[in-house]
């Protein structure tokens, strides 16, 4: 995904459905191998990822042989009926669950359609410690799109959430595709940030 900043390189995500219905959902993430080490002796760098691990011992989530570490990348298919139905995902940290949880809610629940669910106002929380040093977190933190009516953003207040609000159309870089059961292919990409596109042939 293109970045806001002058940030070279970042996480991506595609979705991919063809003619016969298979599916393919990822989210390939290297934007920190040009400032990982390279080990001497293996010829390669560090996966990104690991930067994820504790190095300080007795932690769920400390380094050592065996673990596996916390991951924000989170490529989704969803079936329906016991049919795969629908592939999408998110580059962006620790708010991808948190973008796609809303996207297959809307999705699942409400009835619209793809791209409606993707243009809807997002939201996300900095409450818990970011997977990413410095780990930081912002107790009760609340970050949501302007497009979201004062009378709602009030009540959040009221709960008790610190709300920041985003300008218009700049949170999330929701993708997704969905095979309909006659079989019709259909492909939703978000407009924030004019960085993605769905296309078919």
């Amino acid at each position: 995904m293109a970045h806001p900043s002058e940030k070279r390189g970042d996480t991506v995500h595609i979705n991919v459905i063809d003619r016969w219905g298979n599916m393919v959902a990822a989210t390939p993430s290297g934007g920190w191998l040009q400032s990982s080490p390279v080990i001497p002796d293996l010829g390669f760098c560090l996966n990104s990822r690991a930067q994820m691990f504790w190095l300080e011992e007795g932690l769920p989530g400390s380094l050592m042989p065996g673990k596996r570490l916390r991951t924000t990348l989170t490529p989704s298919i969803a079936f329906h009926e016991g049919r795969p139905t629908l592939a999408f995902g998110t580059p962006g940290g620790n708010q991808q669950d948190q973008w796609q949880l809303s996207l297959f809610l809307r999705l699942a629940h409400h009835g619209l359609n793809l791209q409606e669910a993707i243009d809807l106002p997002l939201f996300h929380t900095t409450h818990f410690p970011g997977s990413f040093y410095p780990r930081q977190r912002q107790p009760g933190h609340l970050m949501i799109e302007k497009t979201i009516d004062e009378e709602t953003l009030a009540a959040l207040r009221a709960r008790g959430h610190e709300v920041e609000t985003a300008p218009k159309w700049s949170i999330g870089r929701l993708t997704a595709t969905k095979r309909e059961p006659d079989d019709l292919l259909k492909a939703g990409a978000t407009p924030r940030l004019m960085q993605a596109y769905a296309i078919g042939r």
